[in-house]
Order: structure tokens, then sequence, then C-alpha cells
């Protein structure tokens, strides 16, 4: 039985795919492929799997769409045209919809929101229950942002072009839920291994469908790299431990060896794109096992790159951190000015702030932003770090020298 749901898990994104460009009707294709599951884990432990499971499904599934068709006499036209699309065995056989589902989900017509829950619910398999937990709001909420998004994409074109906006959109959705998975942006958790699970396996999926392009495996390189930290970030009461301060020893080795060779290969494919420059500086993180042992100039570097590249605030962010490892802190700190109007009221700011003055050894004024850090993040686990901060440089300030 175990082993007839993990096989109906793995089939279902590529059977409504199918299904999907078949009818051009996702709510009825989703309807259907359900039925079709039940359908299977009702029979299949008991008469055998057959032998084209997913042809079995398909096919149940177009004919169960079908038959909805045919009650409905308003929908008769959509009948003839369905009915004239029979599937073809050797299709069936041959070709996998899951890209192409995803990049249903990806639309850009969607909000990021929208498209992280379509393709949540459609591809990844959860339930609108799950997807609601995994975003703290309410099940019909969840229900209502789903039926919304596959009532928006009704009738859009189904059609596959790596090369073409649509992939880009699903990157940067894929990218979104690892980041969602890997911090969350609220909540008691640090993080959501469910989802930062999810996103890794559906950029699997990606990469092993397009093993040539560049952005693909720098995405699944800087997914594996960071989530290989996960054991580490977080200590026994789920309190957060920063990258310098990690037990590096349960950082996940495997992932690493992996993250590294396709930041490697990932690197070596023009156009240079933002996924590649970030899992190469992850890459540089992990291959060393001791913090000291960073190769900060080189990080840097990369940094400056992807600034230019993105013009991100964020990134800008980041690369005064590298700064200031390489070049001491007053370096770190004139280059987050500008930054006063971009990020503005951002926490990250004030907690990068709080850091460089650490290191400057103005723990008074540090202490101040990284309290004002923690009033503005809705992140339990970061909150309670940047309030502990702020208490042991207070402490360090007043202990005499």
């Amino acid at each position: 039985m175990i082993r007839v749901e993990g096989l109906l898990r793995e089939l279902a994104p590529q059977v409504l795919g199918a299904v999907v460009r078949r009818t051009g009707d996702f709510t009825a294709a989703e309807d259907a492929v359900q039925e079709a599951l039940l359908a299977a884990a009702r029979t299949w432990p008991r008469d055998g799997t057959p032998d084209n499971p997913r042809g079995w499904l398909i096919q149940t599934a177009h004919r169960k769409v079908i038959d909805e068709i045919r009650q409905e006499q308003a929908r008769r036209r959509r009948e003839e045209l369905a009915a004239q699309r029979e599937v073809p065995a050797e299709e069936v056989e041959q070709q996998d919809d899951t890209l192409r589902l995803l990049f249903l989900c990806c639309h850009p017509d969607l909000s990021a929101a929208s498209a992280i829950a379509l393709t949540l619910r459609a591809v990844g398999g959860l339930s609108t229950a799950e997807i609601a937990q995994a975003y703290f709001v309410p099940e019909s909420t969840m229900a209502q942002r789903i039926s919304r998004a596959k009532q928006r994409i009704k009738g859009a074109t189904f059609e596959l072009d790596p090369g073409d906006e649509r992939l880009r959109n699903v990157l940067h959705v894929l990218y979104l839920m690892f980041n969602e998975g890997y911090t969350s942006s609220s909540g008691p958790e640090l993080h959501r291994a469910d989802l930062a699970t999810e996103a890794i396996r559906l950029t699997r999926t990606v990469h092993a469908l397009l093993p040539e392009n560049g952005q693909v495996t720098g995405l699944l390189a800087l997914m594996l790299l960071n989530d290989a930290r996960r054991d580490a970030r977080t200590g026994s009461s789920g309190e957060l431990i920063p990258l310098a301060e990690q037990d590096r020893s349960l950082w996940n080795k495997d992932f690493i060896a992996e993250g590294v060779a396709l930041a490697v290969d990932a690197f070596g494919r023009p156009p240079l794109g933002e996924y590649q420059l970030q899992a190469a500086i992850a890459a540089l993180h992990d291959e060393v096992d001791r913090p000291e042992d960073t190769d900060w100039p080189q990080v840097l570097a990369l940094y400056g790159l992807l600034e230019e590249l993105s013009k991100n605030p964020m990134v800008t962010l980041n690369r005064a951190i590298a700064a200031a490892m390489v070049n001491g802190p007053d370096a770190g700190l004139a280059m987050l000015e500008p930054l006063d109007k971009q990020l503005a009221g951002h926490y990250r700011l004030d907690a990068v702030r709080g850091h460089l003055y650490e290191m400057k050894g103005e723990t008074g004024t540090a202490a101040e932003h990284f309290r004002a850090a923690a009033r503005r993040t809705t992140s339990l686990p970061e909150r309670d770090y940047l309030t502990l901060k702020a208490a042991a440089v207070s402490d360090a300030a007043r202990t005499p020298q």
C-alpha cells in the first residue's frame, strides 16, 4: 500500500499536466485526476498495478472529463473537441507534462503568492489545508486563492518554451518557495522543511528536463548548498544559530558535494545569471571547515557582479557584510547609507548595522540597532536572537575592560 501511495504521488502531476493540456480546463482536469487517483488507490492494491500506471491514470481521468462534458448539454462543443483528442498510447509512454504543468501554475498573470499556492497544490500534491498551514492563513482563504488562480489561467496557452519569460517566472516562484521554507517570514519556526524540500524536488524536476540550462542548474545548486546547513541552523530549543557559529559537522555533506558540482557546472554555462552567482557564493561558504577560512575577497567580488546584475538592495546589504570582512566595518557601514531609503524600516538593515557596529567595538550603538531589528521582524526565532544579541552587547558595554 505504501508503494502504491508513493507511486500515485509521483505520477499525479504528470497525469494532471497531460489531462490539462488535452482538455484546456484546469478545474475539470484536477477533479478528474483526483477521481482517477482514488480509483487507483482502491483497485491497484487488490488487482495489481497496471503495466503502464501513468497511461492508466491518464486514460481514466481523460474519460472522466469526457463523461462530465457529456452530462452537460451546454458544453456539447467542448465534448466534441475533447473526444477528438484521444490520447495515443505511444504518446502516453513518451511525454511527461510535469514541466508544462509547472509553467502553467507559474503563469505571469498570477501573483507570486497565487503561483506558489497553485504550484504546491497541483504539482506538489499538497492539500489545501497543508498549504494554508504553511502560510498561516485559514484553509478557506487558501482555497479561495487557489480557486481564483485557476480561474485566472483558464484557457491560458499551455505551451513550453524554455527560452521565454515563463521559465524565468517558474524559477522565481521556486526560489521564493524555497526561501520561505529556508527562513520563514513569520511564525514560531525558523524554517519550514516541507516547503524547502518540495521546492528542491520541483527544481530537480525542471533540471532533469532542462539539464543544459545554467540558471536551472544554478538554482538547484543554490538550494542544495543552503539546505545542507539546515540541521545546524537551530539549537535544541529552536533558537537561531548564525552561520559563523554553526557546528559544521552537522552540515549535509552529500548535499554540499552535489551542490558544489552543480555550481561549478552552472558557472561555466553562459549567460551568467543571478542563481549561478548566488550558488557560487554559497559554495565558497560550504567548502570550508572553519568560518575564518572563508574566501571573503572572492565572496565580495561575486556580490559585486550580482549587485551589478540584479540592482537588488538586499544584494547590496550582503555585499556590505563581505566588504566589512575584507576591508573593515567602516567600509561596510558606508555601503549601507544609500539603503536607508530603499530598505526603510526593514529589520535586516538594522540587524546588519548592529553586527558591523559590534565589529567596530561600538557596542551601545550596536545594541540600539539589534533592538530596532527585533521590533521589526515577524519571525519569532529571529526576534529572540536579535533580542539576545542586544542584551549581550549591552552587557559587554557595561563591563569594565
